[in-house]
């Protein structure tokens, strides 16, 4: 998982803070039974017009921004006394495909998709169009992460990794494509976590659980309400989607490893009877957490799960 993980948190928190501070306006949803193929900007203007009319909110603007720049500060001296601190070596590239068995690439894509959700709904808090709050997110997302790239480019240890790199591009490049290509929506980056027994016994000296790749899971989330034909898709219930997840235990940090699949239920917090700016931004970010509910382990040595978490 990409080492910026507790920025997601802080800035959900700036950005929750935020949109409670103005006033709540009921929003046109762009509902989960009614996504279409591809939205346009003239589709954006039409369905939010009032985003392209009111003025911009420069008292919580401010305040998102000294949050979200306190946040980074902190978090970079963090690292810098942790990770960077010593033996800083000359500028090197570093590819390390096989060092966590994947789960470490994907957790780069889900980061930044939700350090951009974070700082976009900050935006939209302080009244900023939909399309320029969209592309600050995503812009905002994908420098954090490459300058923890570059960071590493330094370390003794460690190297730039054109992987991860890579990884963060599509993290930000899907949250903007899920704008304009809606139907995108229906297929969600997840996240679940429960610490494994390295983190328990004190194995991880840093003790950050976004580097415990052991006890994450990532998951693809998908509204099967949309995407089944019209004849089956009626008796699927709206709220219930079907997940496939990826984790992984024993590595080795050589490419050694197990890797585990997933396939189970989820929940689409979308669907609560909750209306406003302020509880959409609370659905949407429900919608990142896998939901602990029924499941199967494909693999290894296949299993029924009662919670698939």
């Amino acid at each position: 998982m990409a080492k910026k993980l507790i920025l997601i948190l802080l800035l959900f928190f700036n950005a929750a803070s935020a949109q409670q501070s103005i006033k709540i306006s009921k929003v046109d949803s762009l509902g989960a039974s009614k996504i279409p193929l591809k939205l346009t900007l003239l589709d954006t203007v039409a369905v939010h017009p009032y985003k392209f009319k009111v003025k911009l909110n420069y008292p919580v603007l401010a305040v998102t921004g000294m949050i979200t720049a306190t946040s980074i500060y902190l978090i970079n001296d963090y690292y810098a006394h942790t990770w960077w601190r010593n033996n800083r070596t000359s500028f090197k590239f570093k590819n390390d495909w096989k060092y966590a068995l994947w789960i470490d690439k994907f957790g780069h894509a889900f980061g930044t998709t939700f350090i951009a959700h974070g700082i976009s709904s900050a935006m939209e808090a302080g009244n900023v169009p939909t399309i320029p709050a969209l592309w600050i997110g995503a812009a905002g997302a994908l420098a954090l992460q490459l300058y923890v790239e570059i960071q590493d480019g330094y370390g003794p240890k460690w190297g730039f990794s054109p992987g991860d790199a890579a990884a963060d591009l599509i993290g930000a490049s899907y949250y903007v494509a899920q704008f304009y290509y809606p139907y995108l929506k229906n297929f969600q980056f997840r996240f679940s976590y429960f610490p494994s027994k390295k983190f328990l016994n004190g194995e991880k000296k840093d003790h950050n659980f976004s580097d415990d790749y052991e006890g994450q899971k990532l998951w693809i989330s998908m509204r099967m309400k949309n995407i089944l034909p019209k004849s089956i898709s009626k008796y699927w219930p709206d709220f219930l989607m079907l997940a496939f997840g990826y984790g992984v235990s024993d590595l080795d940090g050589r490419g050694g490893g197990i890797k585990k699949f997933f396939v189970g239920l989820d929940f689409d917090a979308e669907t609560l009877p909750l209306h406003g700016r302020f509880w959409n931004f609370v659905k949407n970010t429900l919608n990142i957490i896998h939901f602990p509910l029924p499941g199967i382990r494909i693999s290894p040595n296949a299993a029924f799960l009662v919670f698939a978490y």
